[in-house]
């Protein structure tokens, strides 16, 4: 007589609790954390009336500063993109002396206080620095100015394109390019067809929160800027500005704002992320 083999059965205790409980924690910490400051800060933002916000959101110094923060921004992350990129391509692909030296430096924005970067920076850039110095007798300013936003913008968020793009070169088969080298393709060929599209929805990601980090910036910029209204004037400055004025709801409406506009532009990115991930399992 043959006896049928047993299956064990499942394991019916995990190691978190059940779904209900973790749910309802979950819940509970972005509520306390996220949902009910962004609330509160709605709610204010409710005490005023319509003309009262619409003068303190869109008065022409107010827009500068949207039109400013949001450019700039999006110039910094545009280029630590190609950058960062580089960035993770040799810090994966290449053994190099001090290699671990300079992966730990990528993390230095991280780890930096904001301030003190901005210091550094305006040491280095102002007309009277190391690098300033040097540009100045040919009538080049980067302090001061638009120009130092957006070089601080790109070094507090360089690190969030190269961690992104890091791990994916570092999980993809090399196999795939040897590949296309030996079917003729040259280095563009199997940089577009092969190792773009792999790379692709990580590039969006770090491009996404690179983005959303110089957005928010202010401890970096506002020594570097030079502060100057409808020309170097960041919007958080303006927050910074209505606060120290006792200006509460006109804080808060700006604030609305500029959450309005960053939660719109992370959705389309979001939505061109899924595209993108829907276009390459399609191709594959």
């Amino acid at each position: 007589m043959s006896i049928a083999p047993t299956t064990p059965k499942r394991a019916s205790k995990r190691v978190l609790p059940g779904f209900n409980l973790t749910l309802g924690y979950t819940l509970l910490y972005l509520s306390l954390i996220v949902l009910i400051p962004l609330s509160a800060l709605v709610l204010k933002t409710f005490t005023l009336t319509w003309e009262q916000f619409w003068a303190a959101v869109a008065s022409p110094r107010v827009v500068a500063a949207y039109q400013l923060t949001f450019g700039a921004s999006l110039i910094a992350a545009l280029v630590n993109v190609v950058f960062g990129l580089l960035v993770a391509w040799v810090l994966v692909r290449y053994p190099f002396p001090g290699k671990k030296v300079v992966d730990a430096m990528v993390d230095l924005p991280f780890a930096l206080p904001t301030a003190v970067a901005g210091i550094a920076l305006t040491a280095l850039l102002a007309d009277n620095g190391w690098i300033g110095s040097l540009l100045a007798p040919y009538g080049i300013q980067l302090a001061f100015n638009r120009n130092g936003i957006v070089i601080a913008l790109i070094f507090i968020s360089l690190p969030f394109v190269v961690r992104t793009v890091q791990p994916v070169l570092e999980d993809m088969e090399k196999e795939l390019e040897e590949a296309a080298t030996c079917l003729g393709a040259s280095r563009w060929q199997t940089f577009r067809h092969v190792i773009f599209p792999t790379i692709a929805p990580a590039l969006l990601t770090g491009f996404a929160m690179a983005f959303a980090r110089a957005v928010g910036e202010y401890g970096s910029v506002i020594f570097i800027a030079g502060n100057m209204p409808m020309v170097s004037e960041i919007t958080p400055l303006i927050i910074i500005g209505k606060l120290e004025q006792y200006d509460y709801a006109g804080a808060t409406a700006v604030a609305t704002v500029m959450l309005l506009i960053s939660f719109v532009l992370l959705m389309l990115i979001n939505a061109l992320q899924a595209w993108q991930r829907r276009r390459s399992g399609a191709q594959s």
